[in-house]
């Protein structure tokens, strides 16, 4: 599923899959990271699609009030949260400037959900260039609490073109 979604995605999934494979904890035999879907809730990067459930997904949104995205993301999460013990964190690697992660998300993690505080007034491609470069550079971004943080905010600056064979910087 993770190589498809980085196909049909292109950077900004690429770069979150990357990050995640690069960064993420993987804890109670789970692999760390998981991908949000729009019927099938939360499936690791790494789990084998049909075309059938493909055409699913691609007939459902991703949208905070839709029934069929929220019980299956809920009933996920739900399942999650007693596999992952006390001292965990999850970070929202998706749009945080929306409520269709957030929300749901917030409702079952509470203050142990984060995000990339980097991420507050880029857009997708910008966020996906920005994991890239972090994963180059062998450098977690900072994380911040989701509760109570401010999401949105001022377009920074563009990122810098990536040096090939160098390590890219990495906005502060």
């Amino acid at each position: 599923m993770g190589e498809l979604f980085s196909f049909v995605s292109g950077l900004y999934f690429r770069g979150k899959l990357a990050y995640a494979r690069a960064f993420a904890a993987p804890s109670s035999g789970l692999s760390g990271s998981f991908v949000i879907t729009s019927t099938a809730g939360l499936l690791q990067p790494d789990t084998i699609v049909t075309i059938e459930q493909l055409r699913e997904w691609a007939a459902g949104e991703i949208d905070a009030m839709d029934r069929r995205y929220r019980d299956a993301l809920d009933r996920a999460c739900a399942l999650l949260l007693p596999r992952l013990g006390d001292a965990y964190e999850i970070v929202l690697l998706g749009s945080i400037a929306t409520p269709k992660y957030v929300e749901p998300l917030l409702k079952v993690f509470g203050e142990r959900l984060f995000f990339p505080a980097e991420f507050v007034g880029r857009g997708d491609m910008s966020r996906g260039g920005l994991m890239l470069r972090a994963v180059e550079a062998g450098k977690e971004l900072r994380y911040v609490a989701v509760v109570n943080a401010i999401r949105h905010g001022q377009r920074p600056a563009k990122l810098l073109p990536l040096v090939r064979g160098g390590k890219p910087p990495i906005p502060s």
